[in-house]
Formats: C-alpha cells, structure tokens, sequence
C-alpha cells in the first residue's frame, strides 16, 4: 500500500471544507493536493486569482486589453 496521499489535503466544493484521509469526498468534488490544511482552506481564493490572470492574459492575446 502506498503512502504517497499521506499528509495531503484537499478542498471539497460539496461540503465547503477541508477534506484528508478516508474522511475524503471522490475526486470530482475536490481540489488538491495541497501540503497543509490552510493551503486548502484558501483553495477557492487561489483559483479566483488564476482565473482573473488566465482571463487578462487571454484579453491581452486577443487585443481585448481590460
């Protein structure tokens, strides 16, 4: 058996929580891994600023600048 999830935590978009171990929703409800708990926590936060990146990038390719 593999120990490789050890220590791992996850963001379960379904419960609103942080998720590890066998207490863990399926994989299509959660985001991770992420080393420590509080990384986790700040899951939904840290997609928000990728995706504002991702989409001024985006309008800069396309000459959309915002």
């Amino acid at each position: 058996m593999s120990d490789s999830g050890r220590g791992r935590y996850y963001w379960c978009t379904r419960h609103h929580r942080v998720e590890s171990g066998a207490d863990m929703c399926p994989a299509r409800h959660v985001l991770g891994p992420y080393d420590s708990a509080a990384d986790a926590e700040n899951a939904l936060q840290q997609v928000r600023e990728r995706n504002e990146a991702w989409e001024a990038e985006d309008a800069r390719w396309t000459g959309e600048d915002r």
